[in-house]
């Protein structure tokens, strides 16, 4: 038996079939070409059948850029017009019958992907921090993944790590307006008087460009004091650095970031806290959304 995985983004669906083990056997994409409401929905609809009619199924996850409401069955993805409160559990029921599916967050799917394949392995307390365009957190705790009341678990951006508050946090908060992808290139776009993004702002970090190394700077101690503030909450095994901006030049500021969150977490939980980049990097949602199917 197989499982399909799933990671719908903003422009495409990332799928890929997966056999018991977590090998990929085989890759599909498909763009969503702006594609919103229905139509959005009917093609992950027509990946999934098209998947299924090459191999013996056994279910299908699905990773969403959102927020899954379990409770109802829909899903929020304000990247993908009319998905404010899409049914897309039912519409996947309607559409593929007898094929079980599960339906999770990007930040959940993650540490799924890396509990199967990845830094996780072994761990049953462990952190996915995902740094991207924004900030957010998959947590796994004594072995199951947390959600909360409304699904919202994870929402690390809105962290409150400076003393006094800032009208500019209102859209997205405090730690992603500092540390996240955008932010860094939000940050250092005020001090050049330009807009710049963060991979400009990571080239010119390493030629020692003085604004460049303030706002990176800046991004490791919002980064360690985040990290601290999850490490005395829930006292993982480790925490994992992932998503587009620890796929470079971040990655090598681990250490730095380790070092900043010692000043600030539990000191004994600390000490035997982990950091590390993601070991599954890009695949980390597809199989996180593939060991979804396979648990169902």
């Amino acid at each position: 038996m197989a499982l399909i995985g799933i990671d719908l983004g903003a422009t495409k669906i990332s799928a890929a079939i997966f056999n018991d083990d977590g090998d990929i056997l085989q890759r599909h994409y498909s763009l969503l070409e702006g594609r919103s409401g229905e139509d959005a929905g009917t093609l992950v609809c027509q990946v999934i059948k098209s998947l299924a009619e090459e191999y013996d199924i056994s279910g299908a996850g699905i990773c969403v850029p959102g927020i899954v409401y379990s409770k109802r069955g829909t899903v929020w993805c304000p990247n993908i017009p009319g998905w404010d409160d899409y049914p897309l559990g039912l519409r996947l029921k309607e559409s593929l019958g007898d094929v079980k599916i599960g339906i999770e967050s990007d930040r959940t799917c993650y540490i799924l992907g890396e509990k199967w394949k990845g830094a996780a392995k072994d761990c049953d307390n462990a952190i996915y921090l995902a740094v991207g365009s924004g900030i957010g957190a998959g947590i796994l705790l004594d072995g199951r993944v947390i959600h909360g009341a409304d699904d919202v678990v994870g929402a690390t951006g809105w962290m409150a790590l400076e003393s006094d508050y800032d009208s500019d946090w209102y859209q997205c908060g405090c730690f992603e307006t500092f540390a996240s992808g955008n932010g860094i290139g939000y940050q250092a776009s005020k001090l050049y008087g330009r807009q710049v993004t963060s991979h400009d702002v990571f080239k010119r970090y390493g030629e020692g460009d003085e604004i460049a190394v303030k706002v990176i700077r800046k991004a490791v101690q919002m980064w360690g004091k985040g990290a601290a503030n999850l490490v005395s909450l829930f006292n993982p095994e480790i925490i994992i650095f992932g998503g587009g901006v620890f796929s470079g030049t971040a990655r090598e500021l681990i250490p730095d970031i380790y070092r900043e969150a010692l000043k600030w977490a539990q000191p004994i939980t600390i000490k035997k806290t982990r950091f590390c980049a993601s070991e599954v990097g890009s695949d980390a949602a597809l199989l996180g959304a593939a060991y979804l199917a396979g648990n169902l």
